[in-house]
């Protein structure tokens, strides 16, 4: 199974989030970062994303007679590279843009469900903006973006920091026409 194909799927992508920033979890640590996903689910995908090499065991320790095993992420094999996502169906598409869209929805709701949830004071946002960008405009915006979030990834756990989840979802809402709009002194003389 490749990478985008692991990924696809809402609780092993949770799994993936829960463990940024370097932490290292264990299963039980998991589940309860997940806690609308079975155990046995959370199990089953943790594994899976060990045998893949997706995570790594940082260490071990005896628990009651039982091996605990901490995981920690592999950055390294995480990465999904241009090439894979060129090769995508139209439906391969929108089959991730809806786990990533389930994925937001479970993560806000167990945010909300949580005692301490404060959506003002935590600063949560959800906004959209439709804006008009020629290419060079598109690949700019991106590029600035990427100089914002990057640095911000390395950032370590730490007491005065919460982990919040940035999900920037861009796609064009409708293609360049031909015709330069209202307002243009470009006009048809037969109207």
């Amino acid at each position: 199974m490749d990478t985008l194909e692991l990924l696809a799927h809402p609780v092993r992508l949770r799994i993936v989030h829960a463990m940024r920033g370097g932490r290292a979890l264990t299963t039980a640590q998991l589940c309860a970062r997940i806690p609308d996903a079975s155990k046995a689910m959370v199990y089953r995908h943790v594994e899976l994303l060990a045998n893949s090499g997706i995570l790594e065991v940082a260490d071990e320790r005896r628990v009651r007679g039982a091996v605990e095993r901490r995981y920690r992420l592999r950055h390294d094999r995480v990465v999904v590279d241009a090439d894979a996502v060129a090769a995508q169906s139209p439906d391969d598409h929108r089959r991730i843009f809806a786990t990533s869209m389930a994925v937001l929805v479970a993560e806000f709701n167990a945010y909300l469900d949580r005692e301490n949830a404060d959506p003002v004071a935590d600063l949560v946002g959800y906004r959209q903006h439709a804006v008009w960008l020629d290419h060079g405009e598109l690949e700019e915006m991106i590029g600035e973006l990427r100089r914002a979030i990057l640095p911000r990834l390395a950032n370590q756990p730490a007491p005065d920091r919460a982990q919040y989840l940035l999900s920037p979802i861009l796609f064009p809402i409708e293609q360049p026409s031909a015709d330069p709009g209202p307002g243009s002194d470009d006009h048809d003389p037969r109207t």
